[in-house]
């Protein structure tokens, strides 16, 4: 169960422990209520859900990758520290990957978005119930959202986070003008050359001007080597970047 976050997480502070393991009853209590998770699935929560969500805290911590392997990365930097940094969760539904990060990183202001009410309602009380107080969650579709009245201002967050909501091609122009520093996209499949994923990659980044070497590509397994996340990665698409000459 909840021993598992603390397995790849070991220095959580207290608070940060008591919230991961309340994860559990709540989100199986408001299951048996909204169908947010497969019925099926449920005890799997910490690993499919919260421990999925938390590649994206290993993404951030892996000095390797932003120093060396990924150039583009390297020139727009994660700051992962500091309460000026904002993240919105795009297609959250109860609050994937949003919650979990919230927990991870309690500095950091979260946006939780999501178009369908019930699941929203979900995110928001279960981070009352978890006394967060670094997110807010709202019902809205994305493309629609205008940023500068949650932002002070602002019409951009840092970083959108999401878990596979949509085709990468329609899920760019959805949050294009809307973030600073990159996309991070928790999504599987085969990124070996003409592979679904690779394919996929290539059509979104030539349709929004990315260059397709710009894109970082991550296995989770690098970090949680378990069966679960063979084939799954996280994506990064900078800001930051070259654009492709208009032909």
């Amino acid at each position: 169960m909840e021993e598992l976050i603390f397995k790849y997480f070991p220095n959580l502070s207290t608070t940060q422990k008591e919230q991961f393991k309340m994860l559990f009853p709540l989100y199986k209590d408001w299951n048996g209520k909204i169908n947010l998770i497969s019925r099926t699935d449920i005890d799997n929560l910490y690993e499919h859900h919260v421990l999925h969500s938390l590649a994206i805290a290993k993404f951030f911590e892996d000095e390797k990758i932003a120093a060396t392997a990924q150039p583009e990365l390297r020139q727009t930097g994660i700051p992962i520290e500091g309460k000026s940094l904002k993240i919105m969760d795009v297609g959250t539904g109860g609050g994937f990957p949003g919650v979990p990060l919230a927990i991870m990183y309690p500095n950091i202001k979260f946006l939780l978005v999501d178009s369908t009410g019930k699941k929203i309602m979900v995110a928001s009380e279960v981070c009352k119930s978890l006394g967060l107080t670094n997110v807010t969650a709202i019902k809205a579709r994305v493309e629609e959202l205008d940023l500068t009245e949650f932002y002070d201002g602002t019409p951009e967050c840092d970083y959108v986070v999401s878990r596979a909501v949509a085709a990468l091609d329609k899920f760019i122009p959805w949050v294009k003008g809307k973030y600073s520093k990159g996309i991070i996209y928790l999504k599987g499949g085969d990124t070996s050359k003409d592979g679904e994923l690779d394919k996929e990659i290539r059509s979104a980044a030539k349709q929004n001007g990315i260059l397709r070497e710009a894109v970082g590509i991550t296995e989770i397994t690098k970090w949680f080597p378990t069966p679960y996340f063979e084939g799954k990665k996280v994506l990064f698409f900078p800001r930051r970047q070259k654009m492709l000459p208009h032909r």
